[in-house]
């Protein structure tokens, strides 16, 4: 249900175009001020994403800006090397299957200028499991992006976790490390319950490790979050101030699943809060309700994006039944109300 006081809901999708039928995880470029960025588009659809065993074959389009809430799609991404390292992380021949990048996520290095992309790379395997991988490219800009090794691996191929994707990158701390958040789960991302969990990079560019997980729905009674969490964009400070070394955050929270004549019927994921104290890894609040539920979802709202455009008010983007993305007013005054 819509907060008018909260976050306005923007009408119509942010990203339209004739080629496909679902688009998603839009993530915009903060070095071009936000007029650039990459898109997830869905290729082809197997089920429904709200119940158990849906696919989706991914590829990665460029889009840019027409208005702050409307972006038109240009071409295909191209990265360099990507088919060599996906064949290195899992050979066809022993059953897997990748089928396409998702969610990206892009960050500029200050230092360097360089431009890293973060995403999902999901391998399917023809006993009908998946093995999610995070992947990594990196070049001067988003048209030179180069795929390098992945940063977490799941057991399958030789990780110490299980898997990784959504990634939410937190500044670095006193220590020199940076504390980020992904969307992990218990077991496997079949099966499940998909946690928020620290990923421990000393370096921005090579292989991180797998730190605690920080959220499990099911060891707390909060029912918009008590199937899966997943962590979404944090805030900058200067939208919310929640004092030094913590930051204001969205989570993607879902309902808890039921089973309906031998399949699973995922609940409803909708957008809420947490407080993340990114110094030394912990969640220290989750909102006890979600606040974003878009007006059209059937089971998703989902959030991948946030610019704050003044001050004290942003545009969040946030894709709706992993089919259009929508864009969302958010007012700082507004939602300090929700805070403890």
């Amino acid at each position: 249900m819509e907060n008018d006081k909260v976050y306005i809901q923007h009408p119509g999708k942010v990203v339209e175009d004739s080629r496909f039928s679902h688009m998603m995880a839009l993530m915009l470029d903060p070095s071009t001020n936000y007029k650039r960025g990459l898109i997830r588009c869905i290729t082809s659809r197997t089920g429904d994403p709200g119940i158990e065993g849906n696919v989706d074959r991914s590829e990665l389009y460029f889009v840019h800006e027409d208005r702050p809430d409307h972006f038109l799609v240009d071409n295909r991404v191209t990265i360099l090397d990507e088919a060599k390292i996906v064949a290195h992380i899992a050979d066809a021949k022993s059953g897997w299957d990748f089928i396409g990048l998702e969610d990206p996520d892009i960050w500029i290095d200050k230092k360097t200028g360089v431009t890293h992309v973060y995403f999902t790379i999901p391998i399917r395997h023809e006993a009908h499991h998946t093995a999610v991988i995070l992947g990594h490219a990196q070049g001067i800009n988003l048209d030179s992006l180069e795929m390098k090794q992945p940063m977490l691996l799941p057991q399958q191929f030789g990780g110490k976790g299980n898997g990784a994707k959504e990634l939410s990158i937190a500044p670095i701390n006193e220590k020199g490390v940076r504390l980020n958040l992904i969307e992990s789960s218990e077991n496997s991302f079949d099966d499940g319950a998909s946690v928020v969990q620290v990923a421990i990079a000393h370096s921005m560019d090579s292989p991180w490790e797998y730190g605690e997980i920080l959220f499990h729905p099911k060891e707390h009674n909060i029912s918009w979050i008590a199937g899966h969490a997943s962590p979404g964009p944090l805030l900058p400070q200067t939208f919310i101030d929640m004092g030094k070394g913590k930051l204001l955050g969205i989570l993607n929270g879902r309902e808890a699943s039921k089973h309906i004549a031998g399949k699973i019927i995922y609940g409803m994921f909708s957008i809420g809060l947490c407080i993340y104290d990114y110094e030394n890894g912990k969640i220290d609040w989750v909102s006890p309700e979600s606040f974003i539920r878009d007006s059209e979802a059937r089971n998703i709202t989902f959030a991948s994006q946030f610019v704050e455009t003044v001050l004290g008010e942003g545009i969040l983007y946030a894709h709706v039944d992993d089919s259009f993305v929508r864009a969302y007013t958010l007012r700082a005054d507004a939602i300090k109300s929700l805070l403890p």
